[in-house]
């Protein structure tokens, strides 16, 4: 579970800087995210931290709103679920998903994880912040593509996979089965 931990806490320190380095003036900025601001992509992200905690009888609590503190609301979501991760008993929680029993460390290994990491870049091409993504992540992103399936293409998921241009590298190939333009 330690694994976990540790992913769960380098991807999220990632997400940190990128939250705290928005320019107060791009918060409104379109993402990638059809429809979506870059508030927008931060408040999918804090939900769905509540979301996870919520299949294991918890909650995220009183937290900052991400109209009011986008950076608050998001290290509030963090530290839950970083706690969650730390304390074995919580971490090792189960509950039925979508695709079967899993425990708590699971499912944010591979729903939360690969969501930040996908999200992190959105939130980085929505401000003009830096849109590099960790290289191992986006292999384990590749690797996950088809566990998700189908449901990757449900509405507000993830647009239809797109052809990537000639001699794209990984990143930008990830993103294009994903749905984005890099």
């Amino acid at each position: 579970m330690s694994d976990t931990a540790d992913r769960y806490r380098r991807l999220a320190g990632a997400f940190t800087e990128t939250v705290a380095a928005v320019p107060a003036d791009r918060w409104e900025s379109p993402s990638p995210c059809e429809g979506w601001t870059a508030r927008d992509v931060v408040r999918h992200v804090v939900d769905t931290h509540g979301m996870f905690l919520g299949l294991v009888g918890r909650e995220l609590g009183d937290i900052a709103s991400v109209d009011d503190d986008p950076l608050a609301a998001w290290r509030a979501a963090r530290d839950a679920i970083q706690a969650d991760l730390d304390d074995p008993a919580r971490a090792g929680a189960t509950f039925q998903g979508w695709r079967g029993p899993s425990t708590f460390a699971e499912a944010i290994d591979r729903f939360i994880c690969f969501d930040q990491v996908v999200h992190r870049w959105d939130l980085a091409r929505a401000t003009g912040l830096d849109e590099r993504m960790d290289p191992a992540e986006v292999r384990l992103a590749f690797e996950l593509v088809p566990y998700f399936g189908d449901d990757l293409r449900r509405p507000d998921v993830c647009g239809p996979a797109l052809q990537p241009p000639p001699g794209a590298d990984e990143q930008t190939r990830l993103l294009a089965v994903l749905g984005r333009r890099a």
